[in-house]
């Protein structure tokens, strides 16, 4: 056989070497054919976690306008740690990692880095009535917490390289934990915290203050699996789009700890109730909201809002008890002793689900729980009034937004004369339901209390707008 030219081997190099490629499974392909998307993540307020309503979290509802985009299913699967999820994405066994991440050496060796769709602040915080720190320098004599392994470290880890020589930490917290308890115990003087981290965990710990941000801003991207360099394009052209149209800005704020302020007092006292009060009752909370086929936390918030979670507690128009009921509404419960906690709790519950009954069941969440929050607080029947006024104007009776707008004018002569139930107090229920969505907010940033159910979560519905 007479050999090949050198032109010729080339030749015949390139057209196998297209064969393989054009034989070569393509990520984008696999996930439409099996229609799912698997996605990795972490169980944190940042990135995901189970609220009363279901799945929230900035990372959820980004990877929900993604899977939405491709028209397929997502699952998400919340694991321990990063090293899980590198395990997970290096095995091919999920398709992206998505939890506020920054590329490492570990990434790149699980999976190829997107394009940073963000760039963090790194807090310096302190306690308060300490003296703030103002600069670097003066976080070389301190102690300093930060979180194993993290990025907050791989920053100081640069930092003691090129400005800080003499910069040292104490890895006082877990992976799991937050550097910033260490600060509100006394643990450390100062910790690094992302921004987005410290929108919720300055409302847990509201004696921990903001000192300055680290010159340093961290990035966070999304991994994509190994040998998915078209997946990983259409990530990049994903949030290139979400940033170009204002959605990727709109859903990175209304994810922030900061969309639902708290008054320091307010935080500190019902942080001080969730350690010495709401462990007397948690057991009946649980108990009676799974008989009523609520969240819990939901059924607590409400519980706090009634009464601060107090079995004495008293109004002056006669409602009493941890859910403060009528001795009508009691009575007709079945309570016996309104001041007996488990008793007020239980009856609490049942007469939720007795007005959550009222409400058509089109009406979708969360919209149609603030309604039976507004109900619970005001009656049933000035609410459909309210209802009825939205509609009267032209707006979605079915919206807890445009009739949270109306509910006031039920108050106003003009409205109220015209109205099944006349007047009532329609600024009430707004402040009702504002002020447990606050509580129930806290109860779900609780650290270990927001884990999602075992095992993966699935959401096919598209984030609106993206």
């Amino acid at each position: 056989m007479r050999a090949l030219t050198l032109s010729a081997a080339i030749t015949l190099l390139g057209s196998l070497a297209g064969c393989g490629q054009a034989d070569a499974p393509r990520a984008l392909d696999e996930i439409r054919a099996r229609g799912e998307l698997r996605v990795v993540t972490l169980n944190l307020p940042t990135c995901y976690y189970f609220g009363a309503q279901g799945a929230e979290g900035l990372e959820f509802e980004l990877v929900r306008a993604y899977a939405a985009r491709l028209r397929v299913k997502l699952t998400i699967n919340a694991l321990a740690n990063e090293t899980a999820m590198q395990a997970e994405l290096a095995a091919g066994r999920a398709d992206i990692a998505a939890a506020s991440l920054t590329d490492s050496p570990d990434w790149s060796r699980a999976g190829a880095a997107a394009s940073p769709y963000a760039r963090i602040p790194q807090l310096v915080v302190y306690q308060r009535g300490h003296v703030q720190p103002r600069e670097t320098l003066q976080l070389e004599s301190a102690r300093l917490a930060v979180r194993a392994g993290s990025p907050q470290e791989r920053i100081l880890e640069g930092m003691k390289r090129t400005v800080a020589p003499t910069l040292q930490w104490v890895e006082t917290a877990p992976s799991s934990a937050d550097p910033v308890e260490d600060v509100d115990s006394g643990n450390a003087d100062y910790a690094i915290s992302d921004a987005r981290e410290f929108s919720f965990a300055h409302h847990l710990y509201p004696n921990v203050l903001v000192g300055f941000a680290l010159p340093e801003e961290r990035p966070a991207q999304w991994l994509v699996r190994r040998g998915g360099p078209d997946l990983l394009a259409s990530v990049n052209a994903f949030f290139r789009e979400l940033d170009a149209s204002g959605t990727l800005a709109r859903l990175v704020q209304q994810s922030s700890g900061d969309t639902r302020r708290f008054a320091y007092g307010e935080s500190r006292e019902f942080q001080a109730h969730v350690g010495d009060r709401l462990p007397r009752y948690r057991s009946w909370f649980e108990q009676a909201a799974a008989q009523a086929g609520i969240d819990w936390r939901l059924l607590a918030a409400i519980g706090y809002q009634e009464s601060k979670w107090d079995p004495h507690a008293e109004s002056d128009d006669g409602a009493a008890g941890v859910m403060m009921l009528t001795a009508e509404t009691a009575h007709s419960l079945g309570v016996k002793d309104r001041s007996n906690p488990e008793q007020s709790i239980f009856g609490g519950a049942r007469y939720l689900a007795q007005v959550r009954a009222m409400f058509p069941e089109r009406i979708s969440e969360p919209d149609r729980t603030w309604f039976i929050l507004a109900a619970y607080n005001v009656g049933f029947g000035h609410l459909e009034d309210a209802r009825v006024i939205t509609q009267a104007l032209g707006k979605n009776p079915d919206s807890w937004t445009e009739v949270r707008a109306r509910l006031p004018l039920l108050a106003q002569e003009r409205w109220y004369s015209r109205a099944r139930r006349g007047y009532a107090r329609g600024w009430e229920p707004v402040q009702y339901v504002d002020r447990i969505q606050r509580w129930l907010r806290l109860l779900e940033w609780q650290p270990g209390e927001a884990s999602p159910a075992p095992g993966a979560a699935t959401a096919s519905r598209a984030t609106p707008g993206a």
